[in-house]
């Protein structure tokens, strides 16, 4: 009787070194690292892609601390706090009037928003 696996080496014997013990432990160890670990080389991958992400929202947010920073220089002067309180919030003196005008475009556009949101 003989065996198969002699039979398929004498086959194909390109395949022989697949008989080695070292080589089988290897291509082991090497499957068991890259997938099944808890260190395994998806798991990094995720990781890393978590961390790209997250240094993308820590240089977004620096990036809005700056601006806020800056608007918080320009509020120390009253007149800026003036000019930004008439823009934002339509503020005004006692004896001003205050005219808000829209074009038609933006009622087209409130429309669609409105119909988009429907």
């Amino acid at each position: 009787m003989t065996n198969p696996l002699n039979n398929f080496f004498t086959q194909y014997p390109f395949l022989k070194f697949l008989s080695n013990r070292y080589v089988i432990v290897l291509v082991f160890f090497i499957i068991w690292m890259l997938f099944l670990d808890n260190t395994s080389y998806l798991l990094h991958q995720d990781l890393n892609k978590q961390i790209d992400e997250l240094e993308a929202n820590k240089k977004y947010y620096q990036d809005e601390i700056k601006k806020d920073n800056q608007n918080i220089k320009k509020l120390q002067n009253l007149d800026h706090v003036e000019h930004y309180a008439r823009e934002k919030y339509y503020m005004k003196r006692d004896s001003e009037d205050i005219y808000i005008i829209e074009y038609e475009e933006d009622e087209l556009r409130k429309k669609d928003s409105i119909a988009d949101l429907q």
